[in-house]
């Protein structure tokens, strides 16, 4: 079994889970750019975290075989502070870079007109430099977030079809799919989605454009629910093309309209800019 989960935040996790995902099938990753867990102070803090999604973040998941890609953008809890908005003017000279798949997280957290905006100029970027976008849809109020994140998608520049909505759950999905966007679904062990209304959904709305992910972060989260998902399938009588439609051929096909998407996991060098994920080593 192949597996791609289309979005993990590996910067959160550790070589371990690298290695598990590994063993259950995952083969490559993207990782899109998320807050930090508290405040930043200035645009620099998010320099140095683009740099590590795309030199050290790569170099530690091909440790272990996997494929990693990322999505950049201002994320939607961070588009209301003015001290991070600086970090729009940058992103023009990240999204040029070949492991840069999508602009994401973008969307809604609070549906204040500050992330109204972000959302519009990030989508407006996107359709500049031929991107997809990876659009999350607030945790709160999530049919009202669906719809207003529609509308922006709407009068963008970027076809809905280059637009992955995600964090769907049977409330959003239906409006979601009718919208013409990819559709998204985050398996949680408490929250979001889980594995038996994963499949429920599934069943109901068939496996065409869905992407499954785990969405693991430094919260409680798993890096398998994309495996366990995967396995659920299977024990409810989808079939094993299903699976690969869902957990790889489909991230495939969306990332792969940035026309970057590389799945080959080169050999590295034993160190990325001197460093190792190795300690305590010669």
């Amino acid at each position: 079994m192949r597996i791609f989960d289309p979005h993990i935040h590996m910067t959160s996790r550790t070589t371990d889970d690298y290695e598990a995902m590994y063993a259950a099938g995952v083969r490559a990753v993207v990782e899109p750019s998320f807050w930090l867990g508290q405040p930043r102070t200035s645009p620099a803090s998010f320099l140095d975290y683009f740099d590590s999604l795309l030199g050290w973040e790569p170099f530690r998941a091909a440790q272990y075989g996997i494929a990693h890609h990322c999505t950049l953008a201002l994320n939607p809890k961070e588009a209301n502070d003015p001290r991070c908005l600086p970090v729009l003017d940058e992103l023009a000279r990240y999204l040029v870079k070949d492991q840069v798949v999508a602009v994401g997280e973008i969307g809604y957290d609070s549906m204040t007109p500050a992330e109204d905006t972000a959302l519009a100029a990030q989508l407006q970027l996107a359709a500049d430099h031929e991107l997809p976008a990876l659009v999350h849809t607030p945790h709160r109020d999530k049919l009202a977030g669906l719809r207003r994140t529609l509308d922006v998608v709407r009068e963008s520049a970027l076809p809905p079809d280059r637009v992955l909505v995600d964090h769907l759950n049977e409330t959003t999905v239906k409006e979601a799919k009718a919208g013409g966007c990819w559709l998204g679904f985050s398996v949680y062990p408490d929250t979001k989605m889980d594995e038996r209304r994963m499949v429920a959904i599934l069943r109901a709305y068939g496996p065409e454009r869905v992407l499954v992910n785990s969405a693991a972060d430094w919260g409680r989260s798993d890096p398998l629910k994309t495996r366990k998902v995967a396995d659920a399938m299977l024990a409810e009588g989808f079939t094993e093309d299903d699976v690969d439609l869902v957990l790889w051929r489909n991230p495939v096909a969306f990332y792969g309209l940035s026309g970057r998407l590389t799945l080959d996991v080169a050999a590295t060098a034993p160190t990325h800019e001197g460093n190792s994920v190795l300690r305590g080593g010669e």
